[in-house]
């Protein structure tokens, strides 16, 4: 990586925090996105030509801030509010502090003035920087439909003048599961095959922050340790070309062991109480086991019972079929799987076709599970899921 990548990369770890500053100072969601956009797009231009800055984030910040000055100037806004910006903190040389801008920024995105689908969606657009095409993606709408809601979300934001902070006391777990919804789908975005490790780290970050703030909530410490334990297998993901490795071939000496004890420490003092804290001792059932062979998969299928009642989706009885077809049988896997198909919400679904594959070769017909993992393959979404496929397609073939 050259030393311009580099600092692109470091550049965009700060857009965020611009975006984010900039939006408290002004309180105009569009001119700080746009604003942290065109400093991007400047860096973008004069780095290669003109080499990197040594603190690429306060160059990016003093540039957006700069441009903000520019627009406000020109719209004649009030000296006070220009001195404000002018006065920007640098995010590069500031020690994070529990209400950094981000997480006052999650919780305006997140208030209950907003419907939920909004909130995420605002959030992942301004705080992960997601471009719109896909989160409509995510959540089954065309382009044009998203930006719309994106639009309107911060068109009611600024009409009701929500206040740009974390609130406090009942409001405060009024927008709680609002802002889990949030950082659990940014930290999905940043472990997917094809997502941006980054995102799951920011997503780390901010729960480590949300559980400082709320000690005595058992789903956002659940969250957290959820988080710890999925990200403790990183490394371990993928083999030395790229390509993903599955969860019964890989390494287990490279997890981050530190990372599986700090998670398991947090669930053993934290209750059960919501769907984060499921998920995240089914994750510490994975993360435990010696190898594969040893996973207590009859524990996993029963967490997987619970989480089908308390939070029941396609994705939650797919999995659940996984569970109980290791831990009771293949047949008895795919009597769920049919179960879990019979609505339609999997049809065309990779993931879905790859369990059946899964479950059919364990049956010992072969020929028919490869035939299967190929037609994954080709509705899979994106080439490393695709290419892992095959690869499970050749095994059998072989």
């Amino acid at each position: 990586m050259t030393s311009v990548e580099a600092a692109v990369n470091a550049g965009w770890d700060s857009y965020a925090r611009i975006v984010a500053s900039l939006i408290r100072v002004t309180g105009d969601w569009t001119l700080a996105e746009d604003c942290a956009q065109e400093a991007m797009a400047a860096a973008l231009e004069r780095w290669p030509r003109d080499g990197a800055p040594a603190n690429p984030g306060g160059w990016l910040l003093t540039t957006a801030r700069n441009r903000a000055i520019d627009v406000l100037r020109r719209a004649a806004v009030e000296k006070t509010k220009l001195q404000e910006v002018a006065m920007l903190w640098d995010p590069t040389s500031r020690s994070f502090e529990i209400e950094d801008d981000r997480l006052r920024l999650i919780f305006t995105c997140c208030h209950p003035a907003l419907s939920l689908e909004a909130r995420v969606a605002l959030t992942l657009r301004t705080i992960a920087g997601v471009p719109t095409p896909d989160i409509a993606r995510a959540f089954l709408v065309t382009e044009s439909t998203m930006t719309r809601r994106i639009t309107r979300a911060k068109s009611k934001i600024a009409d009701a003048r929500i206040p740009y902070r974390v609130p406090t006391g009942p409001a405060l777990a009024e927008r709680l599961p609002g802002v889990l919804a949030v950082l659990y789908l940014l930290f999905t975005r940043g472990y997917d095959a094809d997502g941006e490790p980054a995102f799951a780290s920011e997503a780390i970050r901010l729960a480590r922050l949300l559980a400082t703030l709320m000690p005595s909530s058992p789903e956002v410490d659940s969250l957290l340790a959820l988080f710890l334990l999925q990200h403790s297998r990183r490394d371990a993901r993928r083999d030395a070309l790229g390509d993903l490795v599955t969860l019964e071939k890989q390494d287990r000496s490279r997890w981050d062991g530190p990372a599986i004890a700090e998670g398991v420490a947090i669930l053993m003092r934290t209750p059960v109480e919501g769907p984060y804290g499921v998920q995240a001792r089914i994750a510490a059932c994975h993360a435990t086991a010696h190898d594969f062979a040893d996973t207590d998969w009859g524990t996993i299928a029963r967490w997987y019972d619970e989480l089908g009642h308390i939070q029941p989706s396609p994705v939650v009885a797919l999995n659940r079929a996984v569970a109980h077809g290791y831990a009771f049988g293949p047949e008895v896997g795919l009597a769920l799987l049919a179960e879990a198909r019979a609505g339609g919400a999997l049809n065309d679904y990779a993931a879905a076709t790859a369990v059946e594959a899964d479950l059919i070769a364990r049956t010992g017909d072969r020929v028919r599970a490869a035939a299967l993992f190929r037609a994954a393959a080709a509705t899979a979404p994106s080439e490393v899921e695709r290419r892992a496929l095959l690869s499970r397609a050749a095994e059998l073939g072989a």
